[in-house]
């Protein structure tokens, strides 16, 4: 590792753009960058294939030869800068990431990248999820429950929002993840001729009556709108998870996990 520079002021120009990475959506489309902070996510996204632009330490929490090692197998053309401590305190979302963080070049997430490989696949769709920590739920189960992808339709914020990675513990690197528009969607999923199943409470069944076993796609939108009316011309079968209690739904991340793992369970998940 050859470290090109040290940065000690809060005022330089490479920690003003990594501000603006943090904090505008706009900034991070722009530019295809966005900023990885904290060892497990980092590593996350050397597995996930990211090229990595910068890294920053802060050798009080994160040593050179740490650092080193971490990217042992990554590209050489990465820049490698020392940080104070003031300016890992400005830049740090949290300060328990183990003193380092990483400009990277974002991947194309366009539906018309997805590859599904296996010819039974088990798809995760969630329409116009819009808090971040409900999408890093999602991206949890979805790389616990090892799905085949996980479609954003109608996104409302994007995939590397600092929220969304912290909350999926860096799982959106290595989740098969595009986004699309519901239209797209549906029309990708009929192509491939993978059953529809909308989370939704009208018309619906028991959802462990439900067979799962074929190619399927779970479909669930948010709490407080539920799915579209496009989702549910589409689906194959609306499926629902009986409430014992007051209140007729889950957090969406919940009940998510709870139909996935049914699916996963009916196809002999151990």
């Amino acid at each position: 590792m050859h470290k090109t520079k040290q940065i000690s002021s809060v005022q330089n120009s490479l920690v003003k753009k990594i501000l603006l990475l943090k904090e505008k959506s706009r900034e991070r489309k722009k530019s295809g960058l966005f900023i990885i902070e904290g060892h497990r996510e980092i590593q996350l996204a050397l597995k996930g294939g990211y090229e990595f632009e910068t890294v920053l330490f802060h050798p009080e929490l994160m040593s050179e030869a740490e650092t080193s090692t971490l990217f042992a197998n990554g590209s050489s053309a990465v820049d490698f800068i020392e940080i104070t401590k003031e300016v890992y305190q400005k830049l740090a979302y949290r300060q328990t990431t183990e003193g380092i963080l990483a400009i990277v070049k974002s991947q194309s997430s366009l539906l018309t990248d997805l590859q599904l490989p296996n010819k039974n696949p088990l798809i995760l769709v969630a329409e116009a999820p819009e808090k971040p920590g409900n999408i890093g739920a999602l991206l949890r189960t979805a790389d616990a429950a090892n799905l085949d992808a996980v479609i954003i339709a109608n996104p409302r914020t994007d995939l590397y929002n600092p929220n969304i990675i912290r909350s999926s513990v860096g799982c959106v690197f290595t989740n098969n993840i595009v986004t699309g528009s519901t239209s797209e969607v549906i029309e990708f999923l009929k192509n491939k001729n993978i059953n529809i199943y909308c989370a939704a409470l009208s018309a619906s069944e028991n959802y462990v009556e439900t067979n799962f076993k074929s190619a399927s796609a779970i479909v669930v939108g948010t709490e407080a709108d539920g799915l579209s009316k496009e989702w549910l011309n589409s689906s194959k079968q609306n499926v629902i998870i009986p409430m014992q209690g007051e209140i007729d739904s889950m957090n969406v991340s919940v009940s998510a996990a709870i139909l996935i793992f049914e699916a996963k369970r009916q196809r002999d998940f151990k």
